[in-house]
This record gives C-alpha cells, sequence and structure tokens, in this order.
C-alpha cells in the first residue's frame, strides 16, 4: 500500500502540529506491565515523530508531555516520568542536533525538578543554533494556567502604565502567551481514542483541526503521523467563512 506521505501535497503541510500523547498507561496494562513501561515505549514514538515531521517539513512541533494536573499522579509514577524525561534528554540530544532540531518548553517550569531544568536548559542552549523542526514539549503545563498567568502580567504591567486597557486586543494577548511568536497549531492530533482537548492550548487551537485516533501513543508511528497530515490537507478550512467566499 502506498504511504500516506507520497500522496501529501508538500505545499499544504501545516507549519505547527501539536500532539496529546495519551494511552501510555492503558498500552502498559494491555502488555501485562508496570505503567511506566508504558512511558519508556511512548519514547520510541517521539522519535519516530520527530523525524517524521521534520522528514515533510512541518515547522513546530508541540509534544503535551507532562500537564500541572499529572502532578497529581501517585508518587512513585512522578517520579519515574522525572528520571525518564532526565533520561530522554540525555540520550536524544545528540540526534536531535543532527536532525537539525531545536529545542523549546512551554509550562510552568518553575516547579520541575532542579535535575530535570538544568538538564532541559543545557539541551536547549546544546540545539539552539540548529534551524530545523522546532520542537516544544509541554511541561507542568495546563491552558487555564497560561491564560490565568498572561492576565497577571497583562494586569502588572497595566499598574505599572507599560500598557493601557485601550491596547488589549488578539495579539496583545497572545504576546503574553507562552507560545509568542509562534504560530497556532493547525492540527491536533490525539491518541488513544479520547475525544477531549485535556487543557491543552485552549486559546491556540481556536482555528486547528481536531484529529482524534484509537492508536495508544507506544503504537504511533511515522505513517500515523503521515496519515493525520494527508487528513487535514482533505478538509475545507473556512474560519468562520463559508464555502464560496475561500474561492474568491
Amino acid at each position: 500500500m502506498e504511504s500516506f506521505k507520497n500522496r501529501l501535497d508538500k505545499n499544504r503541510i501545516p507549519k505547527h502540529v501539536a500532539v496529546i500523547m495519551d494511552g501510555n498507561g492503558r498500552w502498559a496494562e494491555k502488555h501485562g506491565k508496570a505503567r511506566v513501561f508504558g512511558h519508556e515505549s511512548g519514547v520510541e514514538s517521539v522519535r519516530s515523530v520527530v523525524e517524521s515531521a521534520g522528514e515533510i517539513g512541518i515547522k513546530h512541533l508541540t509534544l503535551y508531555a507532562f500537564s500541572t494536573e499529572n502532578w497529581e499522579r501517585p508518587k512513585s509514577e512522578v517520579e519515574a516520568l522525572m528520571e525518564l524525561l532526565v533520561h530522554a534528554i540525555d540520550n536524544e540530544s545528540e540526534l536531535l542536533m543532527k536532525n537539525n532540531v531545536r529545542l523549546s518548553a512551554i509550562g510552568d517550569l518553575s516547579k520541575m525538578p532542579s535535575k530535570v531544568k538544568e538538564r532541559l536548559d543545557g539541551c536547549i542552549r546544546f540545539l539552539s543554533g540548529n534551524t530545523g523542526l522546532n520542537l516544544i514539549l509541554a511541561l507542568s503545563y495546563s491552558s487555564k494556567w497560561e491564560i490565568i498567568n498572561a492576565v497577571k502580567n497583562i494586569a502588572k504591567d497595566s499598574v505599572e502604565r507599560k500598557i493601557n486597557p485601550e491596547m488589549i486586543n488578539n495579539e496583545l494577548f497572545e504576546n503574553y502567551l507562552n507560545t509568542a511568536e509562534i504560530p497556532d497549531p493547525e492540527l491536533l492530533i490525539r491518541t488513544s481514542g479520547e475525544f477531549r482537548i485535556s487543557n491543552f492550548l485552549l486559546w491556540q487551537i481556536a482555528y486547528a483541526e481536531l484529529y482524534f485516533t484509537e492508536k495508544l501513543w507506544p503504537d504511533f508511528r511515522k505513517e500515523d503521523l503521515f496519515e493525520a497530515v494527508f487528513d487535514f490537507q482533505n478538509r475545507e478550512r473556512r474560519f468562520g467563512k463559508i464555502s464560496e467566499q475561500l474561492t474568491l
């Protein structure tokens, strides 16, 4: 069967794709393993999707790696996830460099363990000169936190007379978000068959196309990303207009 990659219109590749990587725990349980085994297996999916995104010219790839709500999981699982994150950063940095990938992070990073933050900052600096895919990790992230944080900073700047209320519009507000200077996602993918957004990039995905797949994250590979992008290219994106207006 022909790969979806060969069927893609190279002129209509989404600039920014966001992914809710869901299903690691269920995948592990399905294989009779501890939940952390699913998280470990999910790293291979991350590697595959990063490579395939670069292959077809996606400019920004945001992966929902750890939410603010995930801190409420059992302590042992959180600790294992943090260790896995450090391990992944250490092991993947050379491959990311080879593939010309930059690394960014969004979220309340002040809550990350110091060891994780140090490794993350070091990897971001190491890859900062690259010019290819911008890989964005959402860590200790929630959209409600991000929006509230933006409102607080706008209020602070207003009190300090750096801005006035009449200046506040969509463009100004977006400059206070973690994703300032990054284009909004055009495509949001969620694995595992769940049909919800889970507090992820709520402002930014206002006009994103949503793609849901039954596959659990550790089973998601290159061809699955190509299929999602192919599906995206076969949708009509109207942005509030009617079909006839798009042809004018």
